[in-house]
């Protein structure tokens, strides 16, 4: 965890599961077993891409709040149930299902949860709107971050960022991405997720590249928006803000490299 006299910045890739990390990212002869312990050694945070596609077990998570640092957390995905419809307004019950699936055993290690769209899911107020209200601030008394990662370019749009704002709900910025780059604050926390490693670098991204993001998580995390980036609402009250900047996509093999250059470069 890194901390800013400002916010904390967080770092962290997409799950810690994947056969091309074995023997790049963890050692050779590491247990399966002990890969979660290994990556949050190493990285802040872990953004979780499972819960989307399905629901896991209470004591799934109990394991993973064990298996972890006492300051480290989870970004959990949102069910697809309740983002890959035509009407968001509809999902309460996907969105009341999921917190009753075991999630707060995560305790304080329970991160933001990432509600992400379809591609081809179109800007619609009225609607938006009333699925942003049906997001929960407190469940059984802990408080939840929520972030919407939007993709479509009618998004980018000065009447989403208001909604959010208005809601404290952070919108993702998605960078080095073909999807829409919106990069205004509108919660207590920003949410990035860069998707531009490659293959040719060995850390997945240059040292210049590497260098122009921790630059970019400094800024959000001192209250600012980068200025390099896309914004696309009116500028909001300058405030601290905690940032989980997660390495996703792009040359997933390099990931981790990338991420752990990133904190290297936050002190």
């Amino acid at each position: 965890m890194t901390k800013k006299a400002e916010g904390r910045i967080r770092v962290g890739i997409g799950g810690w599961t994947f056969e091309p990390w074995r023997g790049t990212f963890f050692p050779d002869k590491l247990s399966q077993k002990r890969e979660l312990e290994y990556a949050s050694s190493k990285l802040t945070s872990i953004e979780v891409n499972g819960t989307y596609y399905g629901s896991m077990k209470p004591a799934t998570f109990a394991k993973w709040h064990e298996e972890t640092p006492d300051d480290f957390v989870f970004a959990l995905k949102g069910p697809r149930f309740a983002t890959n419809r035509k009407i968001l307004a509809e999902a309460g019950d996907s969105v009341e299902r999921f917190f009753k699936s075991g999630v707060l055993e995560l305790k304080d290690k329970l991160g933001p949860i990432n509600w992400q769209l379809m591609g081809t899911k179109k800007f619609d107020p009225e609607d938006f709107a009333k699925f942003l209200a049906l997001l929960p601030r407190t469940v059984e008394g802990r408080a939840i971050q929520h972030a919407v990662e939007v993709r479509h370019e009618s998004f980018a749009d000065a009447e989403v960022i208001a909604a959010a704002r208005e809601q404290g709900i952070a919108i993702i910025t998605a960078g080095d991405s073909e999807y829409v780059e919106i990069a205004d604050t509108s919660a207590p926390f920003v949410y990035a997720r860069i998707q531009g490693t490659s293959e040719d670098e060995k850390l997945g991204y240059s040292k210049k590249a590497l260098d122009t993001w921790a630059e970019r998580a400094k800024t959000w995390a001192s209250g600012s928006v980068p200025s390099d980036m896309k914004s696309v609402g009116k500028a909001d009250a300058k405030k601290p803000r905690d940032v989980f900047l997660y390495v996703i996509s792009g040359h997933k093999e390099r990931n981790p490299q990338a991420a752990m250059a990133l904190l290297e470069r936050l002190g």
